[in-house]
């Protein structure tokens, strides 16, 4: 990550300092430099700036009237040789507080919160692409097995079994449930009860023929009680 950076003191020595201690730090790209705080101001408005040095004490306009008129999601590290503003500096939500002269190192360390600061906000607003898919653990063979829903094709109920046929298995896994309990573990979003017999999920339907679901060859009845259900469902837009 690279964050843009700008300098903004009315001292020519700090500003040269900080240039050398921007180039120094390989996230910062530095994009402005300023010795007049209202021309700097003219400019942050319709800039991305992610990080402002900002010095306190300014002919015109210090550094703390500046920061408060700042885009919110500007970051400030004020740099100046004045410790009494260290309290109201943190008001207008300042990460860092250096005191002059400081060194690389401390220039360093108030630069790696920033960026924290955003690779915080970054991770906050990415979403999470490695949470685990959803499924349901089953008993077969003295077994627990753990079937994603999105890999179920149907299932079939046989008084006190299920067979649940998936699309990575010849053979169906067979467990001592019933097809009502499993009924209600699995999303009614995606699985669907067609039959007293018979829970499919939606998106594996092939086709619909007069009475009959075909999924991967299999014809599976629509029961008469479940009809209505169905059809609406595939009905819906």
């Amino acid at each position: 990550m690279i964050l843009n950076c700008w300098i903004v003191d009315d001292e020519p020595l700090a500003l040269s300092l900080l240039e050398s201690y921007v180039q120094k730090t390989p996230f910062l790209k530095l994009t402005g430099k300023y010795s007049n705080p209202i021309s700097a101001l003219k400019q942050i408005n319709v800039e991305k700036v992610d990080v402002l040095f900002l010095d306190i004490q300014m002919p015109e306009l210090n550094g703390m009237e500046f920061a408060r008129m700042i885009p919110e999601h500007t970051r400030v590290v004020f740099t100046t040789a004045f410790d009494e503003y260290a309290i109201e500096g943190y008001k207008v939500s300042a990460v860092d507080y250096l005191l002059k002269p400081f060194s690389f190192n401390e220039f360093l360390t108030a630069a790696q919160k920033v960026l924290k600061w955003y690779e915080m906000m970054e991770k906050k607003a990415t979403p999470n692409t490695e949470t685990k898919e959803a499924g349901i653990f089953v008993k077969s063979d003295y077994k627990l097995i753990h079937i994603l829903h999105k890999d179920i094709l149907y299932i079939e109920g046989l008084k006190d079994y299920v067979k649940i046929y998936t699309q990575n298995e010849t053979r169906p896994i067979l467990s001592l449930m019933s097809l009502k309990s499993l009924e209600e573990e699995l999303p009614s979003d995606s699985f669907v009860r067609v039959h007293r017999s018979y829970i499919i999920q939606k998106n594996k339907i092939e086709c619909i023929n007069k009475s009959r679901i075909v999924i991967q060859k299999k014809e599976i009845p629509i029961g008469e009680t479940y009809r209505q259900q169905f059809m609406a469902m595939i009905s819906a837009p």
